[in-house]
């Protein structure tokens, strides 16, 4: 029950934003928008998932199976966005990838904190790096840019060093647990981390070679990049020009905020962050509001749709395994 409650306070967010705006103000905005453009934003948001979907193929080595690996990575994004602070994305893209790619679970966890620690050194160093070089929201964007490089450093330890993982989630664990995630799920969260901890760091550190780690760099700092370009994409679609270091400033902080807000997928919380950020660079609030919604529609939702569609296509097996998972009750 509070789980819905929470997704009905996002969705009520979002309808106060709209109003905020006003309906008829944003649908004069859309009218003057170059679909074009927003239909180029969609087509990048996919090359971002793809380039998502090949990391993880190079995590666990299977590189050539494109298919598997984009169905695996997009369901675990999809439920990563209907999780608070994503927390359920690495575990179900896990799950999905023991069915899929037949893979163990350990090994499907590493790769995906893997992902985690390298999506968040990339996110804290370019707010760093963007705050530093404008001084506009210097003081939040590098206040978000040292949060991100915390939360790094935590995964670092729970991935790779076995004896600090183990004694860190137990600290943690109890802080996770005021989320509005259920009972049963976090219990067997902390069981299945801390049963498979030694299985996933021993993963982490066979495949943690300097050429592994340069080449999920480049491919994790490519998918920021481009998220950030599909932002500025859609600038475009409404006739505006703004400088890309604030793009970057705006997209980032506007996901850290997402996250730091606990609600699921950042619903609410990153649409009004991405409107009020883009105020503050002197954007018209009708405009700000329509490139917020907008941005959301072709990454967001675009991402649930297909998840949706994967998960319905292979529920029959990945359902088994998730109630398997999550309520740790025996098979039949």
């Amino acid at each position: 029950m509070k789980q819905f409650y929470v997704l009905l306070f996002s969705i009520l967010l979002l309808v106060i934003l709209i109003l905020w705006i006003g309906p008829s103000n944003i649908v004069k905005a859309l009218e003057t928008a170059n679909w074009w453009f927003i239909l180029l934003a969609a087509v990048i948001h996919l090359v971002v998932v793809w380039i998502r979907s090949l990391r993880w193929g190079f995590i666990i080595n299977q590189t050539t199976e494109f298919k598997k690996n984009f169905i695996v990575k997009t369901i675990g994004l999809f439920a990563g966005n209907f999780s608070p602070m994503k927390s359920a994305g690495e575990v179900l893209t896990a799950l999905v990838g023991k069915k899929i790619n037949e893979i163990s679970l350990s090994e499907g966890l590493s790769a995906g904190l893997t992902e985690r620690f390298f999506d968040l050194a990339i996110v804290g160093s370019l707010l760093i790096i963007s705050g530093l070089l404008l001084p506009k929201i210097r003081f939040i964007a590098i206040l978000g840019g040292a949060l991100s490089l915390t939360v790094m450093f935590v995964v670092y330890l729970i991935n790779w060093r076995e004896g600090s993982g183990v004694w860190l989630y137990d600290k943690i664990h109890p802080l996770i647990s005021k989320l509005p995630i259920k009972k049963e799920v976090l219990d067997n969260l902390y069981h299945r981390l801390t049963e498979g901890l030694q299985g996933m760091i021993s993963y982490s550190n066979t495949f943690s070679t300097t050429k592994n780690l340069s080449f999920v760099f480049i491919l994790s700092l490519m998918s920021w990049l481009l998220e950030c370009v599909r932002l500025y994409t859609v600038f475009y679609a409404f006739n505006l020009e703004i400088n890309f270091l604030a793009i970057v400033i705006i997209f980032l902080l506007a996901n850290v905020i997402g996250i730091l807000s606990a609600l699921p997928g950042g619903i609410g919380s990153i649409e009004i962050s991405l409107t009020g950020l883009l105020v503050l660079f002197g954007v018209p609030s009708a405009l700000a509001g329509s490139i917020a919604l907008i941005d959301r529609l072709v990454s967001f939702w675009l991402v649930n749709a297909l998840g949706i569609i994967f998960a319905l296509y292979y529920a029959r097996d990945i359902l088994d395994e998730i109630k398997y998972t999550i309520t740790l009750s025996p098979r039949k």
